[in-house]
């Protein structure tokens, strides 16, 4: 079995070394890039928590601040691998989306207790100050990172998916499944896909190729990491 891994370069790097413990071959074809901002450390002054939606606000924020005793609330657990391998001396994952991330954060953390710092992207997913506004805590988004579209497939993975070699392709999140698309017909290989399957780490992520052939849509049971390599396996 050979997939297509289309996450940013750094985690589908991590993702492919994953799925080759369990036989998994894969192609690396990043459709987004990541660029941290520069600049001095953000002020953590009254903050009692960090809340990270992505490795890369992780990555952006360890690069920006040397301070590791805040709590971080991550929305997955390859967000939570990654806040403790930095050295993070508390992290706690919802080992889902915003939305139970949020809960997460209610279940945990008192709405008076401080400020939340969400370190963020130019473009995030889901409302995640909305709700925690509901519940008057403060929250705070700093952008440190742009996750910067890709202007074309890789060549090597348009030449894969033609010569029939690639047997499924992982989409992340509702964004990257959206570029695939319009690349895909850029690239003219949507008429190739027929005897591909997608692998979507969510219904939200899956809505967004429906439009193309698929041999099959499958969708993890639960949106983290775990489901999905399940579902691979569950395949192969």
């Amino acid at each position: 079995m050979k997939v297509l891994i289309t996450r940013s370069r750094e985690d589908g790097q991590r993702l492919a070394t994953v799925l080759a413990e369990r036989g998994i071959d894969s192609l690396l074809a990043p459709l987004l890039e990541i660029a941290i901002f520069a600049g001095p450390p953000l002020a953590l002054e009254g903050v009692q928590a960090i809340l990270a939606t992505s490795a890369n606000g992780i990555r952006a924020f360890a690069e920006r601040n040397p301070e590791r005793r805040i709590p971080v609330f991550a929305v997955g657990d390859a967000t939570a691998r990654l806040a403790e391998n930095a050295g993070f001396a508390s992290v706690s994952t919802a080992s889902g989306d915003v939305e139970t991330l949020a809960e997460l954060i209610f279940e945990a953390l008192p709405a008076d207790g401080g400020e939340l710092l969400h370190v963020a992207g130019t473009k995030v997913a889901g409302d995640l100050g909305g709700r925690l506004g509901e519940q008057r805590f403060r929250y705070r988004r700093e952008v440190i990172y742009e996750a910067k579209r890709v202007p074309a497939l890789d060549p090597a993975a348009i030449e894969a998916i033609q010569a029939g070699t690639i047997d499924g392709i992982l989409f992340y999140s509702p964004r990257t499944a959206s570029i695939f698309v319009e690349l895909a017909d850029r690239a003219g290989i949507k008429d190739d896909l027929d005897d591909v399957a997608a692998y979507c780490l969510s219904e939200a992520v899956a809505r967004r190729i429906e439009g193309l052939a698929w041999r099959v849509i499958g969708i993890a049971n639960r949106p983290d990491q775990e489901s999905m390599l399940a579902l691979l396996e569950g395949a192969a």
